[in-house]
């Protein structure tokens, strides 16, 4: 694929140059279609290679050339250029789009060179109406120019292409300074040149993530900026992403917002929104995930580098100086081991709020609280030695107290019950009569010293209650989060795919898998990621459901026992979502088979009669002519070989229905849409039916509606099996008319173009209103206890089949005065899908 941001930046020129080049060396090119618009250069590169020629097309009064894609197959060479993939081909041909005609040819095993420029691009399309201010009617799906295993940017200069265009070799003279003036401005060139440029830079950024998946690299390579931003789901997370989202958009990165889920205590999560932060991301095209884990620097760098971030932003801590004289906090563990990665510190209102200095649960709990429990009954000793002449037992007693408290508080109950017994002890030597002695004299000072025992043990055991209650409710805020994050995965519809994606993402790892065990095997029901786990010794991480049925197996690293609490109860979602889609499809399974089996025995009921029938007079009446036995007149030898002609009508609409049917239901039923003259095809139908009905009955036809873009092959089929169906049930009176209406809204392409209506009216019972939609499902017929006509109920179904393939409808009305009206809607030919011209290409 050559693309360019513009027409005339060369990618025509630069595909006939490969091509010569492949085609010395020995490669069969052939030349499928090459728009040249008049530029001799691009016209001499063709000369030498073997052209096809094109197909002549009549549109409108002009002749168009396509390309003859059944010659190409025909000729099968090694490799064809198709220039212009967005380019619509003229109603009539095989396919609507050049680049369908592409993939029929890949499919083929032939190999394609094409020619696309960024304008032309169906996501880009709204962004270029709003640049250059023209709305590009021919468009190519983005995946088909993805799956195109090389693609070649042809660039230019904005400059040197206005100065092409200004010396005539690109427009002829007469569209030049029109070209300049709106397309071609130096603005409008320039954004379309970008977005080429970073529409390519995706493509190599995926080929580049594959690369680094394939062959284990970690390692930032700093060949695109891809922004990361850390939210912890409080309220400062909602400005991050938007400063974040700035910072991105200066040198045009990918951003992706990363929220750690996790339960240690280190931070004050407070309320999480994680759903308004993923609304929010997504608002301004970033990616939204959530991974788990307690060590948050590690995560998130391990997040980061696996990416291929190159910068990380962060919102400032919310520690005091003393706090981080204990934890030096995410933000600084983040900086010291980010390596190659950039990183911000944003500042928020929130950083200026301040907890409650806490060290239980930093790195100097344990050490801290055990060093506090020695030292400070000691420094306390210390100070009241020099003040002891200020002070009495009683308050020396309490200040002792306050030290135990303090240890209590910030430790546990054994360095509280040690620092209790060396105050006890210290208070007892230094200040308890007689001094300088373990001797106690009153019997006070010995209850002074049990009781600061008790309270300190007591208060220790409070707080350490309370510490294992906090962390047993932050696991459990926790492990409800994730389960949210999981849930809110399934009430979206993510399917077994996104469930499994999600659990891959929060738990970081390379690739998850559901299996079911089922006598002592087990088989593979789902998995996302790269080279999955296809058993349990496989994988790094087991995780059974209930039931023990199904088991997630993940590939990474190993979840801990705490997460696989909420990994198995995910584990039984997934099961569940697993079984679900199972028993539908069993369910859709079953019920295709008794439609079947209704259709089968329908068919039996109504072949037994309806073919019986005609073939029982026929070979009466064949058997009566060949009597020897019999003489007969003139007159009834000719009503007996009418008698067998009109059998044999009959048995050949039977049998035709029957095929049509079939055809339809396999899906072989391939139309062909173009121009079509209906007065033409109306008397075609009405032909074919008068032809084999009895009495010659007459058709009227009122034509309003002449022209409408069909297939003429398939709506003279369904109109005939309309108007036999009207002779057969309306009392021999039929009228077709045509008119042209504005649309009603439920032809297949839904348009706001007039439509044409075709009506054909009969005079009979007509049809109550509860029976109208059921009339066109197969083998139905309206009064089956006491039908008169024969018939398998097939005509309605395959006129309405027909229908709905040529982009019609087909509904039944009731007639005035009675009856039943079969309205048949199409594209009226000045309002169908018009061929498109290419805005720029000329």
């Amino acid at each position: 694929m050559f693309l360019g941001c513009a027409p005339g930046v060369g990618k025509t020129y630069e595909m006939l140059a490969q091509a010569r080049t492949l085609a010395d060396e020995g490669v069969d090119v052939v030349v499928g279609v090459v728009e040249s618009h008049g530029r001799a250069a691009t016209a001499a590169l063709v000369d030498g290679l073997e052209v096809i020629e094109r197909v002549p097309v009549e549109y409108r009064g002009t002749v168009l050339l396509e390309m003859d894609l059944d010659a190409v197959l025909a000729r099968d060479p090694e490799l064809v250029l198709v220039d212009e993939l967005a380019h619509s081909n003229a109603p009539g041909m095989q396919n609507e789009k050049r680049w369908q005609d592409i993939e029929v040819l890949r499919d083929a095993g032939i190999d394609v060179l094409s020619t696309v420029n960024i304008q032309h691009f169906e996501s880009l399309n709204d962004v270029v109406a709003q640049i250059t201010g023209v709305t590009q009617r021919e468009t190519v799906p983005d995946a088909v120019v993805r799956g195109a295993d090389q693609i070649e940017l042809v660039d230019i200069e904005p400059r040197a292409l206005r100065q092409r265009l200004a010396q005539g070799k690109v427009y002829d003279a007469g569209r030049i300074d029109g070209a300049l003036a709106n397309f071609f401005r130096q603005g409008n060139l320039t954004a379309l040149r970008e977005l080429a440029l970073l529409w390519l830079a995706d493509r190599v950024d995926d080929k580049l993530a594959a690369y680094r998946a394939a062959n284990a690299i970690t390692d930032t390579w700093e060949a695109r900026e891809r922004v990361v931003v850390s939210v912890t789901g409080g309220p400062e997370s909602a400005g991050l992403i938007r400063r974040a989202g700035r910072i991105a958009s200066r040198s045009s990165a990918e951003l992706l917002v990363v929220h750690v889920v996790r339960g240690d205590g280190l931070t004050d999560r407070g309320a999480v929104d994680v759903g308004g932060l993923r609304k929010l991301a997504s608002s301004i095209g970033a990616g939204f995930y959530s991974v788990v884990g307690d060590d948050v620097p590690q995560t998130l760098l391990e997040f980061a580098r696996a990416m291929n971030a190159t910068q990380l932003v962060l919102g400032t801590s919310r520690r005091s100086r003393w706090q981080r004289l204990f934890d030096e906090g995410v933000g600084a563990a983040v900086v010291r081991d980010s390596g190659r990665i950039d990183v911000h510190m944003v500042t928020h209102d929130k950083a200026a709020v301040r907890n409650r200095l806490d060290i239980r649960d930093t790195r100097f709990h344990r050490p801290g609280s055990w060093i506090l429990a020695v030292l400070a009954p000691v420094a306390l000793t210390g100070l009241l030695t020099v003040i002891d002449r200020y002070l009495g037992f009683a308050s020396q007693s309490a200040l002792f107290f306050v030290v135990i408290l303090a240890v209590a508080l910030l430790g546990g109950v054994v360095p509280a019950a040690l620092s209790a017994v060396m105050s006890g002890l210290l208070l007892n030597y230094f200040f308890a009569a007689p001094r300088f002695t373990f001797t106690i004299a009153e019997p006070d000072n010995i209850i002074t010293i049990v009781v600061m025992l008790i309270i300190a043990i007591a208060v220790a055991a409070l707080v350490d209650s309370a510490t294992v209650r906090r962390r047993q409710a932050q696991r459990a805020g926790r492990d409800a989060e994730l389960l949210a994050l999981f849930s809110s995965a399934v009430l979206d519809g993510a399917g077994v795919s996104g469930l499994l994606q999600r659990v891959r993402e929060t738990y970081q790892q390379t690739s998850v898998a559901v299996a079911r065990r089922e006598d002592r095997t087990e088989t593979i029901a789902h998995s996302v990621g790269d080279d999955p786990p296809r058993t349990a010794a496989e994988a790094d991480t087991v995780c059974p459901a209930a039931g023990g049925e199904y088991e997630l197996l993940l590939r990474g690293p190993e979840v801990g026992a705490a997460d696989q609490r909420v990994l198995a109860a995910v584990a039984s979602q997934v099961a569940a979502a697993v079984e679900r889609d199972r028993l539908e499809a069993e369910a859709a399974e079953a019920d295709e088979l008794a439609r079947t089996d209704e259709l089968r025995r329908a068919l039996l009921a109504a072949v037994s009669h309806d073919l019986r029938t005609p073939l029982a007079a026929a070979k009466a009446a064949a058997s009566s002519l060949r009597s020897p036995e019999v003489t007969f007149s003139e007159e009834d030898t000719a009503e007996l070989l009418a008698t067998v002609e009109e059998s044999i009508d009959q048995l050949a609409s039977l049998v035709g229905n029957l095929l049509d049917s079939s055809r339809l239901a396999a899906g072989v039923v391939r139309p062909q849409r173009e121009r079509t003259y209906l007065p033409e095809v109306i008397h075609r139908a009405g032909a074919a039916v008068t032809r084999r009905a009895p009495g010659n009955p007459e058709i009227s036809v009122e034509i309003a509606c002449d022209w409408a873009l069909t297939d003429a092959g398939l709506l003279e089929r369904a109109l005939a099996n309309l108007i036999d169906n009207a002779l057969r049930h309306g009392g021999g009176n039929v009228e077709v008319r045509t008119d042209l209406v504005q649309a009603s809204g439920r032809g297949a392409d839904d348009s706001d173009a007039p439509r044409c209506r075709i009506r054909v009216i009969d005079h009979g019972a007509g049809i109550p209103v509860a029976e109208r939609s059921r009339v066109f499902t197969p083998f139905h017929q309206y009064g089956d206890q006491n039908r008169q006509t024969s018939g398998v109920g097939l005509g309605l179904s395959v006129a309405s089949g027909f229908v709905s393939a040529i982009g019609g409808t087909l509904v039944a009305a009731q007639t005035p005065g009675g009856g039943t009206t079969m309205v048949v809607e199409l594209p009226a030919f000045d309002g169908a899908s018009e061929r498109g011209e290419e805005a720029a290409d000329g």
